[in-house]
């Protein structure tokens, strides 16, 4: 028997749900489903996974991976949508950083690495 895995289901914990849920439908425009009450489940872009060593506690992060991060970024303060963190070049790629309604952060990244996801 193969091993078959058909996705990857990530989770965003908010202090204001339904606002940031609002945010991903209406903002970002993600396609959703509602599994009943107002419980939004969105459908994502591709996506791929980074593996990094760490000396503390292990973690998790999400970024939201753009093909042109100051486009993007515009885009987002003609929609109102706070900056928190302007694009700066990290090297492996160009990071910035938005606030969700509920106050929680997103981070965007502009990869320079080759991307799995042209696989």
């Amino acid at each position: 028997m193969s091993l078959v895995i058909t996705g990857m289901h990530a989770l965003m914990f908010s202090a204001d749900a339904e606002a940031d849920r609002e945010f991903l439908r209406d903002v970002l425009e993600f396609p959703h489903v509602d599994d009943g009450d107002g419980w939004l489940i969105f459908k994502l872009p591709p996506s791929e996974v980074g593996v990094h060593p760490v000396d503390g506690a292990p973690s998790h992060q999400l970024y939201l991976m753009v093909d042109d991060i100051a486009a993007t970024v515009a885009d987002f303060q003609a929609k109102g949508v706070p900056i928190v963190a302007e694009p700066a070049d990290r090297g492996f790629g160009i990071l910035a950083t938005i606030k969700l309604p509920s106050g929680a952060t997103l981070d965007l990244y502009e990869p320079r690495h080759t991307k799995a996801i042209d696989l």
